[in-house]
């Protein structure tokens, strides 16, 4: 690249990210997702760095944010708010502790603090004598927003200091910590906005963004808004050694502080607490997007200093982004087993979460109406574990007005049969007793892993003996043989044989497994184990009325009427019958008790003997359940070598924590 070619791509960069800080921080509005901001500083500070008389002083990459909004009082920062160098992938978090070893002409493990990066608003509390003077944004760290009307507002920021601690209170403290809205208030807030016909907030942190910078308090003081202090600024009179210790102090002078966060011993250590972290996000009540890393010696953090708008001693070690933007390029509706129609974008592939995603749901025709989605827009999709990826909103200003509205068809676009659509629900449903659709969807559920599991019988195979007539119900997927299968295109012999041997298999299953497996309205895998525990028998269950159904525990009078009308339908019984004569028989499910009947475990560490699996067979065996995360329901947290922050979370809330060997007593 010639310096001709940098100057004017580093000014188009520029001008790029000074938008996009803008609209983050000003107008809390974004239209690109952090992953393609960071992409985009990151092609900046290689251009600066490879043409340094280019760099200008008003650059992005001199700035830790934007500018603060013009309708607050300005104010100065006395110590600047510095941003964190980020970090994607294990190897920037070895490159970042090698610096680290480098600098400090040291080949011992560092001692470094791990914490959850909370995905909100950054803010400084300033407290006077014990009461709080100052709330303030970091705005571009070093001048921020006095927002202190609407700091008063969240109720986990203590407004004074009790007079006990007064005495051991530094005369000014700067708090610093992250202002945020847990993901259950986030979602009212939207349900609310949606009904009133206001924008939706696109995350938890526009949210929390938003809410904050009210000039009416009354407002932010509706919105549930929480605090997690993670360090100081100014402490007057106070020395601390360590960043651990400064929490604690933090938490001693009354401040919320997360109490996840973790002593790591060496970079390894803190890869281990990413990964969990990483595992178990979608259990938190609120929303994190990585986590913090920070040297905790404060001696060492003041030997290392800062480097530009950063300091060396920490970093962001970020997850995948589970929230992208992208292009609709068409509206399809899909059709279901039970035959809902389901509109579906058709997406521009993008990366969401460390899995392409091409398409996204759009729930029902309401939920378009009321994000106003078209085909054309650029829009915020996002994914949460195994979820199907939503659109989350629309980003208007990228309009052209060549986008297309969208309107659900009044028939089903795979057989044509009328589309009905229930008074009481959003969405429509095909009325066509042939649908293939439905048989597809139907039979793909059927056979399933946590259905009947029939090894090697995908949605491919499904697809294509429906398509040539191969099946027209469950209990012909019994009637194939090898003949018939090696009829079908590309199949082998011994593909084939493995298939019917695998549909024999079948045909022994336990009773929750083949409840499940037929697909009834509002039954999961939950439900169908305590239809299989309550009535022991087949026969019994399709003979049940509607009252003895909701005497089940967790069965309400609409999943009651659903079962009892499955059952009455004589197509289905007839099906039933013929999958019988197929040669099927159920196992029953016998609820197990023992000594941790309704207990409840977790399980963190490596144990000594037992591998987890072991110990998890054991605990059901012994009529108990096996959580993966900690909370109030825990009854048990079952500790090897090595726990995580799970142990840390136990103590916390006063949950019994146990050995192998204490286990190992309370079993015999």
């Amino acid at each position: 690249m010639t310096e001709a070619e940098a100057k004017k791509k580093i000014q188009k960069l520029s001008e790029e990210l000074h938008s996009h800080n803008t609209r983050y921080y000003v107008l809390d509005d974004p239209e690109i997702s952090d992953q393609k901001y960071d992409a985009l500083m990151r092609e900046l500070e290689s251009l600066e760095k490879e043409f340094p008389h280019l760099k200008s002083p008003t650059s992005p990459t001199q700035r830790v944010g934007g500018a603060p909004l013009d309708k607050f009082k300005k104010y100065t920062h006395h110590l600047p708010m510095l941003s964190l160098n980020n970090a994607f992938s294990e190897e920037e978090l070895e490159d970042f502790d090698t610096r680290i070893k480098r600098f400090l002409k040291t080949t011992d493990e560092i001692e470094y603090i791990a914490e959850y990066k909370m995905d909100g608003l950054a803010v400084e509390l300033v407290y006077e004598r014990g009461k709080l003077w100052v709330g303030a944004t970091r705005g571009d760290g070093v001048l921020g927003e006095d927002v202190t009307q609407n700091i008063k507002t969240v109720r986990s920021i203590p407004l004074a200091v009790p007079l006990e601690l007064l005495g051991k209170f530094p005369k000014r403290l700067e708090v610093r910590g992250e202002i945020f809205m847990n993901a259950k208030d986030f979602k009212k807030l939207n349900e609310e906005r949606q009904k009133s016909e206001e924008p939706l907030f696109a995350n938890p942190r526009n949210a929390a963004a938003g809410s904050i910078r009210q000039l009416d308090s009354k407002i932010t003081a509706s919105r549930r808004l929480d605090f997690f202090c993670y360090g100081m600024g100014e402490a007057d009179g106070k020395i601390f050694k360590s960043h651990w210790e400064m929490l604690h102090a933090l938490k001693k002078y009354g401040f919320k502080i997360n109490f996840t966060s973790q002593k790591c011993q060496g970079i390894k250590a803190v890869q281990k607490f990413y990964q969990e972290a990483l595992e178990h996000r979608e259990e938190l009540a609120y929303e994190i997007d990585g986590v913090v890393v920070k040297v905790n010696d404060i001696q060492l953090q003041k030997r290392l200093g800062e480097i530009a708008k950063s300091p060396r001693w920490a970093i962001a070690y970020k997850f995948p982004a589970l929230q992208e933007t992208t292009f609709i390029k068409d509206i399809i509706v899909q059709v279901g087993r039970t035959g809902a129609l389901t509109p579906v974008a058709v997406l521009e592939p993008v990366h969401v979460g460390g899995v392409e995603v091409s398409r996204a749901t759009l729930h029902n025709q309401d939920e378009i109406d009321r994000k106003d989605v078209r085909i054309g827009d650029t829009v915020f999709i996002q994914r949460a574990g195994d979820v199907i990826p939503e659109v989350v909103k629309v980003v208007t200003s990228k309009r052209t007005g060549k986008e297309k509205k969208f309107k659900m068809p009044t028939h089903c676009p795979v057989c044509g049969s009328q589309a009905v659509q229930d008074p009481d629900e959003a969405i429509a449903r095909c009325v066509g007793l042939a649908c293939p659709a439905k048989l597809k969807e139907s039979l793909i559920h059927f056979v399933s892993r946590h259905a009947m599991d029939i090894e090697g019988l995908g949605r491919q195979w499904i697809e294509t003996m429906v398509d040539q007539k191969f099946i027209h119900h469950f209990s012909d997927i019994y009637k194939l043989t090898k003949e018939k299968v090696l009829a079908l295109e590309r199949q082998g012999e011994k593909s084939a044989q493995n298939l019917i041997e695998a549909i024999g298999a079948s045909k022994k299953k336990s009773l929750e497994k083949f409840i499940f497996a037929l697909g009834i309205r509002h039954v999961g895998e939950n439900t169908a184990k305590l239809l299989a525990e309550h009535f022991q028998t087949l026969e019994k269950l399709m003979k049940a009325t509607k009252e003895e159904l909701e005497q089940i525990h967790e069965v309400g009078s609409v999943m009651a009427e659903s079962i009892y009308d499955f059952f009455q339908d004589s197509k289905n019984v007839e099906e039933i019958k013929r999958l019988l004569a197929q040669g099927l028989s159920f196992t029953k499910t016998i609820k197990k008790s023992g000594v941790f009947s309704g207990k409840t475990f977790v399980l963190t560490g490596t144990l000594p003997t037992y591998s987890r699996d072991e110990a998890k067979k054991i605990i059901e065996g012994q009529g108990g359940k096996v959580s993966s995360s900690v909370s109030s329901k825990t009854d048990y947290v079952l500790v090897g070598t090595d726990p995580g922050s799970k142990l840390t979370h136990a103590k916390e809330l006063g949950i019994q924590v146990i050995s192998e060997d204490e286990f190992k007593k309370m079993v015999k």
